[in-house]
């Protein structure tokens, strides 16, 4: 039925598969906009699927589902489902989940990115500071003159402050090491 009422709202059906097991390896093949699951409730089984596939190959997931399970339900959404809709399909609708699907999936993507984007920042920052505080105590100088050497190190060499700042912790806590 959920095939049926994909395909006469015009979208194209690239593959089916009886067992969640090769998901992840199905959707990196066929690339599809969006995955949709249509089984009775999720077991355990495709719940580790579906969270494969958020990690190596994310994707709008809508899950359809016979049974309504409130642990099932938060199980599925942690595990990467944009849409899950409980006691069937109601084929005209299928348009408005999949698009309801595809934007909560671009947001979460989005959030993702500002996550990965800060952490990463935040990261650099650490590494800054580290490298800023060894200058400090392999130089005898204070943070400004330490801040103005990493700068311009990174001006002549072209380089981003951060990778300076990693080569100098490498460099100074080897010398410490050694010493």
């Amino acid at each position: 039925m959920v095939e049926e009422a994909l395909t006469n709202e015009g979208h194209q059906v690239t593959c089916r598969l009886q067992s969640p097991a090769s998901l992840n390896e199905m959707v990196a093949r066929h690339q599809p906009d969006v995955v949709i699951i249509d089984m009775d409730s999720p077991d355990r089984d495709t719940l580790d699927s579906m969270a494969v596939l958020n990690r190596e190959n994310p994707r709008p997931v809508v899950f359809f589902a016979d049974q309504h399970d409130p642990d099932t339900m938060q199980a599925a959404l942690k595990s990467g489902v944009s849409a899950y809709v409980v006691d069937g399909l109601v084929p005209g609708r299928v348009k408005a989940i999949i698009e309801v699907a595809i934007a909560r999936f671009d947001s979460f993507q989005s959030m993702r990115q500002e996550l990965d984007k800060a952490r990463n920042q935040l990261a650099e920052r650490k590494r800054i500071e580290r490298a800023k505080g060894l200058l400090m105590k392999h130089q005898s100088c204070d943070e400004e003159q330490a801040y103005r050497m990493l700068r311009k190190i990174a001006m002549d060499r072209g380089q981003r402050i951060a990778d300076v700042a990693e080569s100098v912790i490498d460099i100074l806590e080897r010398l410490e090491i050694g010493s």
